[in-house]
């Protein structure tokens, strides 16, 4: 099938190299010229696991192209994704004015012919509706626009489009794998022709053809109206992140009666009615979709007069568990002031460059406040040069390096590699070897054996 994705983030540019590489072919729309060259080129802006090497791929097979040119995207797909940004605003509510322009954009060069227009992006529920009348001015505009250059009337090709809610359910640093992998696809639309040729464009990924595990049932597809699936999303992330909230309440209950909740995640977790995920407590959740999505949420339920009572509690909790290492930090070493503090690792979590709302941010913020001197370590930031929000931070470029002169290390990001590294030399290094496992991630009995005396996060200490 033709498939246009306009939009060339996380989510429009994982898309668009997947969707190639089951056979479509794909043009990515992007408003960004620079980094439209560096597509061109074959090398991807964002760093994913296994998407650069998919993308390679698919633009030797030439299934996917690359333009800041809408008018041909939009010729070419049959299928046209939207999936361009929705950043909260100061209210807590979805910036919502690239999916507008977008919108707009494609109904000014609809040129005839069935189009369906997929809403990739997380919007505002009822949103649907809303992006369909905005198509159809886009498309009023230009055929006013003909009128008056003409200088009288011109027949103008029949339009017919109908719009389709697929949310994406993509974890950052392992997209490649959940679009192949897909827990379920959700489809919202009242059009069967519209569902046929989504379930047509996704039937590869759906008869699990894609998969690594290719012995398993096939994906489900929940078809609903526009409303319901646009609600999927906001109610499975706030799901989540009430979740992880939840066990971060529990950790710092354990802290204060000397149960350790690593051993309460387990127990609750082979509940079958619990499950097992997303019960690590630590020091919060952060970046692009948790904050985002709880936040509108909410404010739709505001918008609507009712209080989302447990999604502002969720919220509240996060907060304050973001500052939980800081507590412990003092607890140990009193005074903060003229301290050295060392961050492992900085991306709100692993295999990813993402800082968006990432909780290091809030403790750096907290420890510079405080008089703290701040180093940071992070396998991607520290080489990437990224330093957005890291003025007051000195980014070393190994373990090692940040563990010289230490008062204490936090463990911030849970990266792999972080299990494996020299305590031992560190702990030598260090002026006081103190280790705050954020994520409760590491190993205490091979941290205190290398000299490090380790605290967690609602664990016995």
């Amino acid at each position: 099938m033709r498939v246009c994705v306009i939009g060339t983030g996380y989510v429009g540019l994982v898309t668009g190299v997947c969707l190639a590489h089951t056979g479509h072919h794909v043009i990515c729309v992007d408003n960004n010229e620079e980094k439209v060259k560096l597509m061109q080129s074959g090398q991807s802006p964002i760093f994913e696991p296994g998407l650069s090497e998919l993308m390679k791929g698919v633009i030797e097979a030439g299934r996917i192209e690359f333009t800041t040119d809408l008018a041909a995207g939009v010729n070419h797909g049959e299928i046209l994704f939207i999936a361009v940004g929705t950043p909260p605003l100061p209210t807590g509510e979805s910036d919502t004015r690239y999916v507008e322009a977008v919108a707009r954009g494609i109904g000014t060069h609809l040129n005839g012919g069935y189009k369906v227009i997929v809403n990739k992006s997380t919007v505002p529920i009822g949103s649907g509706d809303w992006v369909r009348m905005l198509v159809l001015d886009g498309v009023a505009e230009r055929q006013q626009a003909l009128v008056s250059t003409s200088g009288g009337t011109m027949t103008e090709p029949q339009i017919d489009f109908d719009v389709v809610s697929n949310p994406e359910f993509l974890r950052e640093g392992c997209a490649v794998y959940d679009t192949f992998n897909p827990d379920r696809i959700v489809l919202g639309s009242n059009s069967q022709r519209a569902i046929a040729m989504m379930r047509e464009l996704y039937a590869p990924i759906i008869s699990r053809e894609m998969a690594e595990d290719k012995s398993l049932p096939t994906v489900p597809v929940v078809v609903t109206d526009l409303s319901s699936a646009e609600m999927v999303k906001y109610a499975s992330n706030a799901f989540l992140a009430t979740k992880i909230s939840f066990i971060n309440e529990i950790a710092n209950i354990c802290d204060r009666v000397g149960a350790d909740v690593t051993q309460v995640a387990k127990g609750i977790g082979l509940d079958s009615r619990i499950g097992s995920k997303f019960l690590q407590a630590g020091i919060g959740w952060g970046g692009s979709c948790f904050p985002k999505d709880v936040s509108a949420l909410i404010h739709t339920a505001d918008d609507y007069g009712y209080e989302a009572q447990l999604l502002k509690a969720a919220v509240t909790v996060n907060q304050r568990q973001r500052l939980i290492a800081l507590e412990k930090l003092q607890q140990v070493l009193k005074i903060l002031k003229g301290k050295t503090v060392g961050l492992l690792g900085l991306t709100f979590k692993p295999d990813t460059d993402d800082m968006r709302d990432a909780p290091a941010l809030d403790l750096i913020e907290q420890l510079h406040r405080l008089g703290t001197k701040i180093k940071a370590f992070d396998p991607l930031v520290s080489q990437s040069g990224m330093r957005h929000g890291l003025s007051n931070v000195i980014v070393e470029t190994d373990a090692e390096r940040l563990a010289d002169g230490c008062d204490a290390l936090v463990l911030v990001t849970d990266w792999k590699q972080f299990r494996s590294l020299d305590y031992a030399k560190m702990a030598k290094l260090m002026n006081n070897p103190v280790m705050i496992d954020g994520r409760n991630f590491l190993d205490q009995e091979m941290l205190e054996a290398a000299g490090f005396r380790y605290v967690g996060i609602g664990r016995c200490s």
